[in-house]
């Protein structure tokens, strides 16, 4: 083979050839490497993902609020519920970066396996900013009622075993115990069902008590077990708040709006690194962060009177806006039981699937992000039929729940038909 070399070159054709590979390789370098060299420098100016200025923006907003003048502000405008929010968010969106570092240099990660549906270990420690937001808010404005305090209290035992579960794993029946000691310590502060009528004495009361701690304990283990896509349960979480405290300020009850607003302003602080427009969550919450969710929306609907005088109504108010995690709960209890997936008691709270309402509407629209977004919708539409109880009557009542039940005839059959849809591969 003949090598033309440039006129004029004494130089030797084997060193000019090695001249020749070397400029090549650095061009392969080059165009390897700099697009890496550009993410890292772009790397430099976000924070968890986010980007820098908001994220210090965020943090100086936290600050100001937290001093006395800005309270007194607020508080002499008539609008601590605007108050309890912002500070709420800001405390969650700063804290957020900070707990997913801890998570890291603890060892407090979700390492994916087979039944989990992310690829790469995550930080499980974002339920921490969300309880720091939500308790900071309400503790600034000194709101200390009992019923309060017991539910903080309960709140923060079941935050601390959450972390201990996202570190070394609790097993399952421990952790039911402990959320039946919560829940009665918020029940002895007055927390409590009046469902049962009072004129069958002990038996009412008994059946009140019996109640409470199934849907207190039902609520917590179904909003836990909603966390099993980026944004859900976080997104329900400010959903489900929402609707609560636009119930509370209807009916007068600002305590329990104010609560409502807390939980959903940490739930919206968290939501921007769990729920990215594009790439998948940088944190999750954790049992740390569902559990008490879960825990604390539950006991504001027992604690709250939603239409005085009108027990079927305030009945049906806050199952509405429960809905999708009550339908949840029981279609995967009733179907695990049929097919022989469970067979005691044990094993319904020690089994996991991917049999939840989330992984069957996946299947059906061809994506997680489909599936969260479409329960976000499904639980807006459920929440404004809530609202519109309080001028209903009771006939009006029972449309609004036959409705709820054609939603959940609906999703019911969108989801069978997805399980016969092959699966899409890869995250979505």
């Amino acid at each position: 083979m003949q090598i033309n070399l440039p006129s004029g070159s004494r130089a030797d054709p084997v060193k000019f050839s090695a001249t020749v590979d070397n400029r090549v390789a650095q061009e392969v370098l080059r165009q390897r490497f700099t697009p890496v060299a550009n993410a890292a420098r772009g790397s430099r100016t976000r924070v968890l993902g986010m980007r820098a200025w908001i994220y210090l923006a965020a943090c100086v907003s936290a600050l100001l609020l937290l001093a006395p003048p800005a309270q007194a502000f607020f508080a002499g405008a008539g609008m601590r519920w605007a108050y309890i929010l912002s500070i709420s968010f800001c405390l969650s969106f700063s804290l957020t970066p900070l707990a997913a570092l801890l998570a890291r240099r603890c060892g407090i990660l979700d390492v994916p396996d087979a039944r989990k549906l992310h690829g790469r270990p995550t930080p499980l420690l974002g339920g921490a900013a969300v309880f720091i937001g939500f308790a900071a808010s309400l503790l600034a404005n000194a709101i200390l009622v009992p019923e309060l305090v017991a539910i903080l209290t309960g709140a923060m035992i079941l935050f601390v075993v959450g972390v201990f579960d996202d570190w070394r794993e609790v097993p399952a029946g421990i952790k039911l115990m402990i959320q039946i000691v919560c829940t009665a310590m918020v029940m002895s502060s007055g927390v409590v069902l009046r469902i049962v009528p009072d004129t069958l004495g002990t038996w009412g009361w008994i059946g009140n008590m019996l109640l409470t701690i199934v849907w207190v304990i039902g609520i917590t283990n179904a909003m836990n077990f909603f966390d099993g896509m980026d944004g859900l349960a976080a997104g329900m979480g400010a959903i489900i708040a929402f609707f609560l405290g636009a119930m509370a300020f209807q009916t007068k009850q600002p305590l329990l709006g104010w609560i409502a607003l807390s939980v959903m302003g940490g739930c919206l602080g968290f939501l921007p690194y769990n729920f990215k427009h594009k790439g998948p969550a940088s944190i999750f919450l954790g049992d740390a962060g569902s559990t008490v969710i879960g825990f604390v929306l539950a006991c504001i609907a027992v604690y709250g009177d939603w239409a005085e005088g009108r027990p079927l109504v305030a009945f049906v108010a806050p199952l509405l806006i429960f809905w999708l995690l009550i339908f949840d709960m029981v279609h995967i209890t009733v179907d695990r039981v049929l097919t022989g997936k469970v067979m005691s008691f044990r094993d319904w709270i020690e089994y996991v699937g991917k049999d939840h309402l989330h992984h069957r509407l996946a299947d059906a629209l061809g994506s997680r992000r489909n599936s969260v977004l479409c329960i976000y919708l499904m639980s807006l539409c459920l929440g404004v039929s809530a609202l519109m109880l309080r001028n209903a009557g009771p006939a009006d009542a029972v449309l609004l729940i036959v409705q709820a039940c054609i939603i959940v005839v609906l999703v019911t059959i969108l989801e069978r038909r997805g399980r016969l849809l092959p699966k899409p591969r890869g995250p979505t």
